[in-house]
C-alpha cells in the first residue's frame, strides 16, 4: 500500500516545494523544520489507522470516556538524514519506543556502492507496530537493508514507511522484498540516476540538513 499526501492540496506540499528549492535549502534551519513538520503530518495520518481504545479518565468535574491510542509504536530511523524527520514524527508519539540505524552507502571507485550497516540499537519489536522515517527513498536498498537488521530484534505486526520524498524504482524494491509493508510519502519522482539520486528529488537531505561530509 502506498499512500501519495501531495495527491491532495494540503500544507504539506508547500514544504515538499521548500525542500526542493535551492534557494530555500540555504537556510539548513528552515530545511530541518520543514522535514519535521512534514514527520508530525505523517505520524497524525498514521494515526487514523492504529488501533484505539477507550478509557475512563477523571476530570475535575467527573468522569470523561476518552479514546486513547491502545499500544505505542517504535519509531526509527536511519542515522543521519533521518533525524529531523524522525523527530517530527516523535513529536506526535512522544511516548513511543525509539531504533536508530547507522545505514550508509560506501562507494567504490568504479562508482558502484554497497549499503553498510555498523550500529543498531533497537527494542523488542515482535508484535508492535514498527514506523520508520526515511527522508528519501530512492533506491530503497538502505531502507531493505535496515529492515533486515531490525527484524533480529522481533517480527512487528505492522511496518510503516515514512519518506518526504520517494522513487517509484525504489518503492517497488521495498514492497517486492517486504510484502504488506505501507508507504507514506510527502510526494513521489519517477527518475533515478545511474548513482542512486532521485531526480527532480532535492538533493542530500543529510548534507542539506548538517552540511557536507568527506566520501568514504
Amino acid at each position: 500500500m502506498v499512500i501519495n499526501l501531495s495527491a491532495a492540496y494540503s500544507l504539506l506540499s508547500t514544504w515538499v516545494s521548500e525542500l526542493r528549492h535551492t534557494d530555500i535549502q540555504t537556510d539548513r534551519m528552515r530545511f530541518r523544520k520543514n522535514l519535521e513538520r512534514i514527520g508530525e503530518v505523517m505520524a497524525y495520518e498514521i494515526s487514523k489507522t492504529l488501533e484505539w481504545e477507550e478509557k475512563e479518565i477523571p476530570t475535575p468535574l467527573g468522569i470523561s470516556v476518552c479514546k486513547v491510542l491502545k499500544d505505542q509504536p517504535v519509531l526509527a530511523t536511519i542515522l543521519r538524514a533521518g533525524l529531523p524527520f524522525h523527530q517530527g514524527v516523535l513529536n506526535f508519539f512522544d511516548k513511543a519506543d525509539n531504533a536508530f540505524v547507522s545505514a550508509y552507502r560506501k562507494h567504490h571507485r568504479d562508482g558502484s556502492f554497497e549499503i553498510s550497516v555498523e550500529y543498531v540499537s533497537c527494542p523488542d519489536l515482535d508484535n508492535r507496530v514498527l514506523i520508520i522515517s526515511d527522508p528519501m527513498l530512492a533506491t530503497g536498498a538502505s531502507l531493505v537493508k535496515t529492515l533486515q537488521f531490525l527484524k533480529a530484534a522481533g517480527q512487528p505486526k505492522e511496518i510503516h514507511i515514512v519518506s518526504a520524498i520517494a522513487c517509484t524504482v525504489g518503492i517497488e524494491f521495498v514492497r517486492r522484498e517486504n510484502p504488506g509493508v505501507k508507504i507514506w510519502c510527502g510526494a513521489i519522482d519517477d527518475e533515478l540516476t545511474a548513482k542512486g539520486y532521485i531526480v527532480p528529488g532535492l538533493g542530500d537531505a543529510g548534507d542539506l540538513s548538517f552540511g557536507s561530509k568527506t566520501q568514504s
